[in-house]
């Protein structure tokens, strides 16, 4: 049914237009009492199999709504209602920003990807902060803040910006994630250099736990896909050597012509960071590769082109213990958590192990003997 009406009504629509729309829904949805309750019974149904545990964080299940999809936490509870087990909020700057000029969203549906450049468009992290506080919830859900630098902070001051946005953010966070790898915001990607990552992590970490001093805040840093193997390995190795907790990859590709893509040029050639199904292959060898690097001692997050339970399965498989979807959500609607979960336990019982912390990087280890 959703496919239908996604080609009717949403494909015909600008992207961003039809984002906003299906927003409204979801969130008046889960305003209303009756109506979320039935919602929740019928799109998140609970696996007790599929219970999971990440940074010392207790979870419903393994998979979780990637950041972007609700930059000011306007729809915690209604994306928590659709199924996703744990709810990244952001990318939120220091400062609020409008983001670059529209158009800068764009659906790839030949290859089911996007391309945006939104340019962390958001109400920054002052105002995000203060209704992440009044938050009342109604479905207990995990609830991860992601920080951004501000488009106008110079390079060189983009530690105190991160360190103003973790001061404000840091205590309504049950994790905090440091992305340094969005393509859309100049300069920014040259954080990942290590030279660079080490003091700016070490900053969020001493304002974290400066500002929060009851629990410790867990600290992730999200990559982008386009590093260098090498370049992934050091990060793995700094991520060890601060004491991380967890690093998410990855964020959107830059890459189009070794991609195969079928969409016209004209789609292709736009500029931002591409998502979605494209980008599975070399998202899963991320993974993949990290856990090789850094075993049990960090968690992973698997995140690019999970369109189904197999594509999830084959994160974990990989070493990822959490996984997360953005861009097949626009394609495969309200049912496409319920799906994964629903897979995910099929497979467990299906699969020689126990548990699913069992399976968390069986493969990857199988590859190494």
């Amino acid at each position: 049914m959703y496919k239908i009406f996604f080609q009717l009504v949403f494909k015909r629509m600008d992207p961003e237009q039809a984002h906003h729309a299906a927003f409204r829904w979801i969130r008046l949805a889960a305003r209303i009492p009756v109506l979320r309750t039935f919602v929740a019974a019928a799109l998140a149904p609970r696996h007790e199999e599929l219970r999971t545990e990440a940074f010392g964080l207790r979870m419903h299940g393994p998979f979780g709504l990637a950041a972007g999809f609700d930059k000011n936490a306007v729809a915690i509870d209604g994306m928590s209602m659709l199924g996703f087990d744990h709810i990244e909020i952001g990318t939120v700057t220091g400062e609020p920003q409008p983001g670059n000029p529209r158009k800068r969203l764009f659906r790839l549906v030949a290859d089911r990807a996007l391309i945006n450049r939104m340019g962390f468009n958001n109400e920054g992290s002052a105002a995000v902060a203060a209704r992440l506080a009044a938050r009342v919830p109604v479905f207990r859900t995990t609830v991860g803040v992601n920080i951004g630098k501000t488009k106008v902070v110079p390079e060189a001051e983009a530690a105190a910006d991160y360190v103003k946005s973790t001061e404000r953010l840091a205590a309504h966070a049950d994790y905090l994630v440091v992305n340094v790898s969005s393509p859309n915001t100049p300069g920014l990607r040259n954080l990942q250099a290590t030279e660079s990552l080490r003091p700016l992590l070490s900053a969020v970490r001493e304002a974290a736990d400066r500002t929060v001093t009851d629990r410790r805040v867990p600290l992730l840093v999200k990559i982008a896909p386009d590093l260098a193997d090498e370049d992934i390995d050091a990060v793995a190795d700094l991520a060890v050597e601060l004491g991380l907790d967890g690093i998410i990859a990855t964020n959107t590709t830059i890459a189009r012509d070794s991609l195969g893509l079928k969409s016209s040029p004209s789609l292709t050639g736009e500029t931002g960071g591409l998502s979605g199904a494209p980008l599975k292959e070399r998202s899963l060898e991320v993974v993949s590769r990290l856990y090789g690097r850094v075993g049990d001692r960090i968690t992973l997050v698997g995140v690019g082109g999970i369109e189904n339970a197999e594509d999830a399965w084959q994160r974990l498989l990989a070493g990822a213990t959490l996984v997360q979807g953005y861009s097949a959500f626009i394609y495969e609607g309200p049912f496409y958590a319920r799906a994964i979960h629903k897979g995910l336990a099929a497979r467990l019982a299906a699969s020689p192990y126990a548990t699913l912390a069992d399976a968390v990087g069986a493969e990857s280890r199988k590859a190494a003997k």
